[in-house]
């Protein structure tokens, strides 16, 4: 019972000071607010802590952005304080990686330092929506695409089939009245090299008969000039620049095209000149002649077959023009076939020359022949025999004696060249052994060094993980900062169990002083009762009881006294002790106080640094 009441003479435990600031609260609400518009609505629940509230908040928003990270942020409510340092860790390592433009630290989380958290939870919070409505778009648009996969509307089975009907439509019609070629350039006509010819012979070679288009009474001046024939040319000088005289000339340039084509073998009951051309498969003079004045019929008859009637000074002037055309052709063909006929000419002649060359030889050679028989014809068989085996003999020895010798001089070249490289390499031996000497010393001298700098390299990197382990072994500002908070919340939770423990040992001390009381009180009683009717007997025990009464009053007043006394000078104690608490409580708030006027100013002196770090670089 002594042990036990010994603990009331103990001081009280320190207790940390927690002071509501106005501002911290106004973020934290605003942070609630944020977070609640944002569509995290466990924010609203009253019965969570701060804590609680924001990293849930804060986690959440970090899943909704739907950024890939490596890390597990599994929130659960009223953790322990290793599971909070190491969600509010990771919370923070996260952000950097999010490209978050504000810093954060973890002891700033687990001291609810809501001012530093407000813009890293407004960030987040804007992050997720926008998250929100770029995942709201594209699932909209994956139903809207997987819903037009399996269904579809009325009004788009009405397009599908009147799409179907009209693309048939247009396909029929464009397969009906596709244009149909009806003439084609024969390969040896001449190359075109006017536009305008060019689109009008395409157009010809359609069945179109469109004139040229007018540009000037000076250019269709120049075209005719270009177009007409000598022997139009100078009934062209004497006429006006008339309508008939272009349409003439636009008449006479259709009939020139339509002497360069043939008529295409798809039309019925016509023959063209090249099917006539091919059915005959002769290449002579009279077939070409033939088929060109088809094609020329041909262009006749079809330019007769137009609706337009022409006049008679027309008609003449085109027949004019046609006969001159025939004229300029036969002149060609004979001025080709002159130019044929001195070629012919002229190797004849050099034909009669070589004729008579060989006749000459060949007549030089008989007579040799003949007089080589003669002489054979008298000499005797076996000799000539033997003759011509010896002399075929002396040409096979000398075609062997030939390759013989050719052999030999590649086989002197080849032993030469070895005779050479084995020297060249016999010299290279002696030349390399000294340089090998040295270049192995060398080899020893730099493998010996690179050895001593590996063990000196090894040293020094065993000295480097010595200092590093001792650089880790001291703890940084936010480590001492953390552990600071951990021993004060670990303090904080003993300093409360021990003031439950000394109130739950002064009630028991308090309690047992009761007992011990009330046991000597019945003791005293129980005494006085067995007593009294033995001192009632007689006059000298009564007077001997009365004293033995007052004895024990006496001495329950001098116990009073005492008890009293003793109050006095726990009481004493107690307001001495009070009054020295709150002098620590005030030198406490000071110590705070001058702390954070202390990492104020490293703050500022940090900032100027750093200004001074960056003007001077």
């Amino acid at each position: 019972m002594g042990a036990l009441k010994g603990q009331d003479h103990q001081p009280p435990p320190q207790e940390v000071e927690t002071r509501e600031d106005e501002e911290q609260n106004i973020k934290l609400s605003e942070i609630l607010e944020l977070l609640v518009a944002a569509g995290y609505f466990r924010a609203r629940i009253k019965g969570l802590s701060p804590f609680d509230k924001v990293v849930g908040g804060m986690t959440w928003c970090i899943t909704t952005c739907s950024f890939d990270i490596d890390v597990d942020l599994l929130f659960q409510e009223n953790s322990t304080i290793g599971q909070k340092i190491a969600l509010t860790e990771k919370i923070v390592s996260v952000l950097p990686r999010m490209k978050c433009p504000h810093r954060l630290e973890p002891h700033q989380i687990q001291g609810l330092d809501f001012i530093h958290i407000f813009p890293v939870v407004q960030w987040l919070v804007k992050r997720a929506i926008e998250t929100r409505e770029e995942m709201g778009d594209y699932i909209r648009s994956y139903s809207i695409s997987q819903f037009q996969k399996t269904h579809s509307l009325p009004e788009d089975d009405e397009f599908i089939q009147r799409k179907e009907k009209a693309v048939k439509a247009v396909s029929e019609i464009t397969e009906v009245y596709k244009p149909q070629r009806k003439y084609q350039r024969r390969a040896g006509a001449e190359k075109l090299i006017d536009e305008d010819s060019k689109v009008h012979a395409t157009l010809l070679e359609y069945g179109r008969r469109y004139g040229f288009s007018r540009q000037g009474k000076t250019e269709k001046a120049e075209e005719k000039k270009m177009v007409l024939p000598p022997g139009l040319a100078s009934a062209g000088k004497t006429d006006a620049y008339t309508e008939d005289d272009l349409q003439a000339a636009e008449e006479l340039r259709i009939k020139t095209l339509m002497t360069e084509m043939a008529a295409m073998g798809t039309e019925e009951g016509r023959l063209t000149a090249s099917t006539v051309g091919q059915i005959v498969g002769l290449q002579s003079d009279e077939i070409k002649q033939i088929v060109s004045e088809y094609a020329e019929k041909q262009s006749e008859l079809s330019a007769e077959e137009r609706p337009e009637r022409l006049g008679a000074a027309q008609q003449h002037r085109r027949k004019v023009a046609s006969l001159n055309k025939q004229i300029l052709q036969k002149t060609k063909q004979l001025e080709e076939l002159q130019a044929k006929c001195a070629d012919l000419e002229a190797g004849c002649s050099e034909a009669k020359k070589t004729l008579t060359e060989v006749k000459n030889y060949s007549e030089k050679l008989d007579k040799e022949l003949s007089a080589l028989e003669i002489v054979e014809s008298q000499a005797d068989s076996n000799v000539l025999q033997k003759l011509r085996a010896l002399v075929a003999m002396n040409e096979n020895l000398k075609s062997q004696e030939q390759e013989f010798r050719a052999h030999c001089r590649e086989e002197m070249a080849r032993l030469q060249q070895n005779i050479e490289g084995l020297k060249a390499e016999a010299s290279e031996n002696e030349e390399e052994k000294e340089p090998a000497k040295i270049i192995d010393q060398q080899y020893k001298t730099e493998r010996e060094r690179l050895q001593k700098i590996r063990l000196l390299l090894a040293r020094r990197n065993r000295e480097i993980a010595i200092l590093q382990r001792k650089i880790d072994e001291v703890p940084s500002r936010a480590e001492l900062t953390q552990y600071q908070k951990r021993f004060i919340e670990l303090y904080g939770q003993v300093s409360a169990t021990h003031k439950e423990t000394k109130q739950f040992f002064t009630l028991y001390n308090t309690l047992d002083d009761k007992k011990v009381y009330l046991e000597k009180e019945v003791n005293l009683l129980n005494s006085v009762h067995d007593n009294f009717q033995q001192a009632m007997a007689s006059s000298g025990a009564r007077d001997q009881f009365l004293r033995q009464m007052e004895q024990i009053v006496e001495g329950i007043k001098q116990n009073r006294m005492k008890m009293e006394k003793k109050k006095q000078e726990n009481k004493m104690r107690r307001d001495q002790l009070n009054d020295e608490y709150l002098e620590l409580l005030e030198k406490q708030r000071l110590y705070f106080k001058t702390v954070k006027e202390f990492k104020e100013e490293c703050r500022k002196n940090e900032m100027l640094l750093s200004k001074l770090k960056g003007k001077s670089s």
